[in-house]
């Protein structure tokens, strides 16, 4: 496989000006016209024969120039497609075509990119244009076309990697996984997978709720890590800070590595980070990492879909599956040394339908191993049923908005405040609230942006009603906060719903409309989402009345009501269910993510109903799992 490049362009006319990797997969250049167009059946064949995929593209000289290209484009596109922009990726011969609507750019069957294709000879690909204009994913398509000399070297030199040591053939090794952050907790998730050939991080975040005596960050310095240049991969499962956050910083301490994950997960955790560099600014504090890290954390992102099997090293292939928890949530698909042992590394799950998205997949080829979560996993975390919830939640609504009160919902500003807009919009587009303001202030809005740009990983439904353009991230009923002079509106206007990030009561907008809120008994406040152990959202859950908070005293009458059953983790019954219900049964089940007598109950009761080995790892503990 070292020569793989060789042979294949020995198996073809010399027509290959140029043969290259795009991290596993790989990419053949020609400079000559017909074959290009023609030459499909020849790479087909060559894929049938080697298992690999190959894309081939026009070598540069034969390229159409960019003015006469996007002409062409605009001329071959249908109007009401409604084109928002056309990026050219010079070193790639790729140009892409954003659209509001990206079914009319490709066309029945293809047809209209294979039109372009053909008559411009540059290779295109197209995304969907946000509803919701969004900064930060206009950023981050900047920077992945901005140094793309640089990407290009990057993708081959990961795929020289790959390549070089593959072999077909089983091999006589081990593998391990440790716990560096995540074991009996909930918070700094960070896991290493080990191997003789690769050392592969499985997410890497920060406790966003930590407390004085207690740890901030994964275990980074421990020996089997040693130089981050040794650290052949990462992958993110998905956005939230406890899994993200600190990996923006292992780019700013020299790792030059890919982070592996969705294309939302890219541009929310992109989000996120910097939204965590801005909190600390506002503490006055100093940043763990700066705008530049996050840039080099989207410049090293390779985006699977859902169901794409890729090779990240010579002897680990992934596949990412829907994990139901937020948008772009993937459960990781592990498989090592070419079948010696499946691994699921399952992160945070859902495995309930919801609004937003469809349940957690949990039918996989092979499993030996599979981690889970226990966030909800103690025998006090039975959650109600979604309907019974909603019921409640518009019967405290409605009683607030008629005593002229205020409702504070304190979100995480990814996932669950997605719920809860879909929530509130069907409730006042259906009369079952009266039609108040709702105000979203905080990153929630640029977060509803990016769900726009990315239909297809959410549930069916509504990805129906935003190709039908009735998108309920867009109804006028929604207001956004973007000042302190707007947020004082609010305050000082009359009833009304405000949905609000942090969702514990941890930094952000929540914190300063709680202390204006809490001395009112006609306010509302609605916990829906897990409150960490020593956060704000904690102790007044737990029944506080007076709190510091930034220095100012404050008493506590408002009223105070937590609904589990919105949660986006799985409730204690739905993780019993994926199990029993997983194809197929796995030999060994490691709970992780939760406290520690909800990871234990959960391991206990697991293994009385299946009979499966359980293990319930701390921080620093080592599994062999081979």
């Amino acid at each position: 496989m070292a020569d793989i490049l060789k042979s294949i362009k020995d198996e073809l006319p010399k027509v290959i000006s140029d043969a290259t990797f795009e991290g596993a997969n790989i990419v053949l250049y020609t400079d000559d016209k017909e074959f290009f167009k023609t030459g499909e059946q020849e790479i087909k064949r060559i894929v049938d024969k080697i298992k690999k995929r190959i894309e081939l593209r026009a070598d540069k000289g034969i390229l159409a120039p960019e003015e006469e290209t996007e002409k062409s484009i605009r001329a071959l596109v249908p109007e009401e497609a409604e084109i928002t922009s056309i990026i050219f990726d010079v070193q790639r011969s790729s140009v892409i075509v954003e659209a509001k609507k990206p079914g009319m750019v490709i066309g029945k069957q293809g047809s209209v990119l294979n039109d372009i294709r053909r008559s411009t000879f540059w290779s295109p690909t197209v995304q969907r244009s946000s509803a919701i204009q969004s900064k930060i994913t206009e950023k981050i398509r900047s920077v992945l076309y901005a140094n793309n000399t640089y990407r290009r070297k990057f993708l081959n030199d990961i795929g020289k990697k790959i390549f070089e040591g593959w072999t077909a053939e089983k091999m006589d090794m081990w593998v391990r996984l440790t716990y560096l952050g995540g074991g009996r907790q909930v918070g700094r998730s960070c896991l290493m997978l080990h191997t003789p050939k690769s050392k592969i991080l499985l997410d890497c975040g920060v406790n966003p709720a930590y407390a004085e005596g207690q740890e901030r960050f994964p275990y980074m310095d421990v020996c089997e890590i040693g130089d981050l240049s040794t650290i052949d991969a990462i992958i993110l499962s998905h956005a939230h800070l406890d899994h993200s956050g600190l990996i923006p910083y292992l780019y700013k301490m020299g790792y030059k590595g890919p982070v592996y994950m969705t294309a939302p997960t890219r541009d929310i955790s992109a989000l996120l980070a910097l939204d965590f560099v801005g909190v600390a600014y506002k503490q006055a504090a100093s940043p763990l990492f700066r705008a530049e890290d996050i840039k080099e954390m989207v410049r090293h992102s390779i985006c699977l879909e859902y169901g794409e099997v890729t090779d990240i090293t010579p002897d680990i292939r992934i596949t990412l599956y829907n994990a139901g928890h937020v948008l772009g949530s993937a459960q990781v698909h592990i498989n090592i040394g070419n079948g010696l042992h499946n691994f699921v590394y399952g992160a945070d799950t859902n495995y309930r339908k919801t609004r937003l998205l469809d349940p957690a997949v949990n039918h996989f080829p092979r499993v030996e191993t599979i981690t889970i979560e226990a966030t909800y996993g103690g025998r006090e975390n039975v959650l109600p049923p979604r309907q019974e919830t909603e019921r409640k939640f518009l019967d405290l609504a409605k009683a607030t908005i008629q005593r002229n009160g205020k409702i504070l919902l304190p979100e995480l500003g990814l996932g669950h405040a997605q719920e809860t807009v879909l929530r509130v919009e069907e409730a006042m587009r259906t009369g079952e609230l009266p039609r108040v303001p709702v105000y979203i202030d905080g990153m929630v809005w640029d977060i509803n942006a990016i769900h726009t740009a990315y239909p297809d990983f959410l549930s069916a439904s509504v990805r129906n009603q935003i190709f039908q353009d009735n998108n309920p991230f867009t109804t006028d009923v929604f207001k956004r906060v973007g000042s302190p002079a707007e947020r004082k509106q609010v305050l000082e206007g009359g009833p009304c719903i405000i949905i609000a990030t942090s969702g514990m009561l941890v930094g952000g907008a929540s914190v300063e409309y709680f202390k204006n809120l809490a001395s009112s008994e006609n306010n509302l406040i609605v916990f829906g989402c897990y409150q960490a152990i020593g956060s704000l959202g904690r102790q007044v859950q737990e029944g506080g009345k007076e709190f510091s908070v930034d220095g100012e005293r404050v008493s506590l009458k408002m009223q105070v009501e937590t609904l589990n059953g919105f949660s986006a983790h799985s409730g204690r019954n739905e993780l019993l269910q994926y199990i029993s219900r997983m194809v197929p049964r796995p030999k060994r089940i490691i709970i992780n993510h939760g406290e520690v007598s909800r990871c234990l109950d959960l391991a206990s009761t697991l293994y009385k109903q299946n009979r499966i080995e359980t293990v319930v790892p701390r921080n620093l503990e080592t599994i062999r799992l081979k």
